[in-house]
């Protein structure tokens, strides 16, 4: 596996192995690898000739009173882990590679209108607008066929996926199913800020989704109703604050009144300090 840093490394090796004919899968991550990363970077391998990934805690996702500081990073055990999944080429830039005038002097953006706005996009204003505009970045340097993205953060996945389609960019996204604990938990480099009993507590996410399923499978189809049934559960448990809940068209993130078409179940809930999000996709 290469470890590169700079921009004009890692388009030398992806315009290599280009001209050996080789297809390029991509996976972008801001490190501190787990389970679900691996997974995506394996099938990246499965499906391509190369595979590039990417660490980089982007700050300009990043909003004022969040974790941009503290974000979990540990590269020498990220790049064993990537190395072991099949990754041939990872890029680890500094921040003044990826905004050489400084992220405080970047005038353009990519904004994805409305889908931007809601979901997490409403508690994190600018968020995905940081996100849209480090991965449009990130495609143009590496130049994918296809790129991997986890499922388990639906809201980005649905932001990209409009994102290539308006701007006619010339690869796929991959969604990924989401990689879980044993006992449901979602895979989260975040889940490294959970105490024992913060721990357990967080189970209600996984549960209130199942909770969801069972009576979207049963034949309730009143949003509003299913959503009450989820908030009465998860304010059961005393450590966790809901943040939203949210039952949406899975395409346009459209709040649904009545469940009558493909539609993601979505929530993000506070378990102390430690923001959490979870999601299952309803096909119906």
């Amino acid at each position: 596996m290469e470890i590169v840093s700079r921009v004009n490394d890692l388009k030398t090796l992806v315009r290599q192995a280009k001209q050996a004919g080789k297809s390029v899968g991509f996976v972008p991550t801001m490190g501190y690898l787990h389970e679900g990363h691996l997974t995506l970077m394996r099938q990246a391998k499965s499906e391509n000739g190369i595979v590039v990934a990417s660490i980089f805690v982007n700050p300009l996702q990043f909003g004022p009173s969040e974790d941009y500081a503290t974000y979990p990073r540990d590269f020498e055990r990220d790049s064993k882990l990537a190395s072991t999944a099949g990754v041939d080429i990872l890029f680890a830039p500094e921040v003044a590679q990826m905004y050489p005038r400084g992220v405080e002097n970047m005038l353009t953006m990519v904004e994805v209108r409305r889908l931007s706005e809601r979901l997490c996009g409403k508690a994190r204003p600018g968020h995905f607008q940081g996100v849209a505009t480090v991965v449009c970045k990130l495609f143009n340097l590496v130049e994918p066929d296809a790129a991997y993205f986890g499922q388990k953060d639906a809201q980005q996945v649905v932001v990209i996926k409009r994102m290539v389609e308006d701007l006619n960019m010339n690869l796929r996204i991959v969604a990924v199913p989401i990689v879980r604990e044993s006992d449901g938990l979602a895979r989260s480099s975040r889940n490294v800020y959970l105490d024992a009993k913060e721990r357990q507590a967080a189970l209600v996410l996984y549960e209130s989704l199942m909770l969801a399923r069972e009576k979207l499978t049963g034949g309730l189809r009143d949003a509003a109703q299913i959503i009450k049934l989820m908030n009465e559960l998860i304010n059961k448990q005393p450590l966790a604050k809901i943040d939203y809940i949210s039952i949406s068209d899975s395409e346009t993130l459209d709040e649904l009144v009545v469940v009558d078409r493909p539609a993601l179940i979505a929530l993000a809930v506070r378990i102390g300090k430690t923001r959490l999000i979870d999601n299952v996709l309803w096909e119906g």
